[in-house]
This record gives C-alpha cells, sequence and structure tokens, in this order.
C-alpha cells in the first residue's frame, strides 16, 4: 500500500466544508470511487491505497478544491465529475491493456480470468462495439463475463450506471402459485444476476451500489418507455424474450451506452410465442457497430459432466 499527501492552498475553511461535504460525505464518495482511503487535517490530506490510485484521487482533490471556490459541490455534481472520462484517461487505457494482456477482466481486488479464445473475443467484442450479442450453452460463462465486463466499464468511468435485465418466465412451473407480492413472485427470476453479482463485488459495497441505483436489476417488462444513457445494460436469457420484447429493449439504448444482450437459443420456455432472440438474429447480423459472439460446448465452465450432458441432448435431437 502506497501512501501520499497534499497540501490544498489556499486555505480556505469555507471552501474546504464545500470540498468535504456534510459528514464528510464527499470525501467518503471520492474513497469508494477510486478505492482508497482518505484522512486529513485541515488542508493537508492524506492518501493511502494503489499508487496509481492514490494519484488520480488526490488530482480530483486538488480540481474539486479549485472548483469549490464558486461552486457548490452536491453529491450529484461529485458524481457527475468523478465519472467524466477525463478524470480516468491515463488508468483507463492503461487497464484495459493490461486485461486483455493478462487476459483478466478486473473490479477492485476480484480478478475474472478469460480461460477461451471465445470468452476473449467475447470481452474485445463488447470493448469495440455498443451491441453485442452472445449465443451459446449454458455455463459458458456469457453473464458472468458480461457482469464483470459492465463492472469493469463501470470503475473505469466509461458508463455511470448498470442495468440487469430478465425475462420473468417460468421454466415449467407457475409463476402465480409462488408466496409473496409481485415483487418476491419475480425475485427467484433475477436471483442469478444477483449471485453473479455477490462473487465479484463485495456485500456491503454492493448494498451501497444498488440502493444509489447505480446497479438496477429489473425484468424485462419493467423496461418499456425508458431511455438508457451512460449504460451498460444486460439482458440475460434472451431466448425468453418475444418479437416484440427484444424490439422494445434494443431501442432502450440511449448516448454513450452499451448493451448485451446473452441467450442460449436450445433452451427456450416460451410456451405460446416465438423467441425475439432468433428472430433478431438475422435482422441485425449485417448491422455495423453488433456483433455476434458464439460459445461452443468446450467454454462450459460448470462441472465437467455438463459438458457432457449437453452434447448428449444435441447428439439426440439429431438423431
Amino acid at each position: 500500500m502506497d501512501k501520499i499527501e497534499i497540501l490544498l492552498e489556499p486555505a480556505d475553511n469555507e471552501r474546504l466544508l464545500n470540498l468535504c461535504g456534510p459528514l464528510n460525505n464527499n470525501i467518503k464518495e471520492i474513497e469508494q470511487r477510486f478505492d482508497v482511503e482518505i484522512n486529513h487535517r485541515g488542508n493537508l490530506f492524506y492518501f493511502s491505497g494503489d499508487k496509481k490510485n492514490i494519484k488520480i484521487a488526490s488530482q480530483a482533490v486538488k480540481n474539486l478544491y479549485t472548483s469549490a471556490k464558486d461552486n457548490n459541490i452536491s453529491i450529484e455534481s461529485l458524481r457527475n465529475f468523478l465519472h467524466e472520462p477525463e478524470v480516468l484517461n491515463e488508468n483507463k487505457s492503461s487497464s484495459k491493456k493490461s486485461n486483455l494482456n493478462e487476459n483478466f477482466l478486473k473490479f477492485k481486488n476480484y480478478k475474472i480470468k478469460i480461460s477461451s479464445k471465445s470468452q476473449k473475443d467475447f470481452v474485445e467484442s463488447i470493448e469495440s462495439n455498443d451491441i453485442v450479442f452472445s449465443i451459446g450453452s449454458a455455463g459458458s460463462g456469457k453473464t458472468f463475463l458480461a457482469i464483470g465486463a459492465a463492472l469493469s466499464c463501470y470503475e473505469a468511468g466509461d458508463i455511470k450506471k448498470i442495468v440487469l435485465v430478465r425475462p420473468a418466465v417460468e421454466a415449467g412451473e407457475n409463476l402465480g402459485f409462488l408466496p409473496g407480492d409481485l415483487s418476491q413472485k419475480i425475485d427467484p427470476y433475477l436471483r442469478p444476476m444477483y449471485d453473479a453479482l455477490n462473487t465479484i463485488v463485495d456485500t456491503s459495497l454492493l448494498n451501497k451500489l444498488i440502493d444509489q441505483n447505480i446497479i438496477e436489476v429489473a425484468p424485462l417488462a419493467y423496461m418499456r418507455g425508458r431511455t438508457l444513457n451512460d449504460s451498460f445494460i444486460i439482458l440475460d436469457e434472451a431466448q425468453n424474450s418475444t418479437k416484440e420484447q427484444m424490439k422494445m429493449f434494443l431501442t432502450r439504448l440511449g448516448k454513450n451506452s452499451k448493451a448485451v444482450i446473452t441467450g442460449d437459443i436450445t433452451q427456450i420456455d416460451l410456451p405460446n410465442a416465438f423467441s425475439g432472440l432468433v428472430h433478431v438474429l438475422p435482422l441485425i447480423s449485417s448491422i455495423e457497430g453488433i456483433k455476434i459472439c458464439e460459445f461452443k460446448n468446450s467454454d462450459v465452465m460448470r462441472h465437467p459432466l455438463v459438458k457432457k450432458i449437453i452434447t448428449a441432448y444435441e447428439k439426440k435431437n439429431y438423431d
């Protein structure tokens, strides 16, 4: 762990209060954004953490102190400033290069290993395209990598919000027989998204990001009428969307946003409708800026028997 200290000049108690915010809330926000620890005595600030992070955080504090003379630093304006790409330009370019060279995605201290060529192509496609479709067998890492890429983009300052979406479609069971109100009935269908988040993100940080609406997990039906700017949107289990829902989802994309659509066309649970994922693939295959990535059985990362089970089912279908 590295440490640096900076002296904010000229000394100005009013400007210092504006910078720190009520109960030091602005400082806490900066600590979370850059994963550093900040302490101060008056206008002398101490930073500890990763060398690159404390360098960027200290420069951000200097810039904020300068602007605090004439501008009120609210928590909203602070978050907008901290997510400006310029704040992380040096860190962003180097982290992307590192991620690809070392075959992993990173969020905070958690590393997600990129284990196959298909997974690497998927991650590279997300970096270079605004809409990416990921098609393949269950357990090939489609959803987990997409969520990892979203968190990595958020940490790099590329986006301000992560939206995780799933159709609430039964796989043979009846939604109405589940206990509780509507939100409690829907929750089991969104649970896999929370499971992936809990693996990567510390529980306390995850709860904070959800409370601040930086991470949102929602059923597909709740997307209608929205425009999502500065967002990374993931539609999981897309094979269970209808044609109308798929069109609705793809047209939610706003400025400076990315969308990743994942699905397995061999596991469609729609009872009386044509899969929107199957319908849309030939329609968008030649559109520039949209990429279709395919995962194979060899990419399956679950128990070794899962590959054999998938192969057995495919063989049965061909017979």
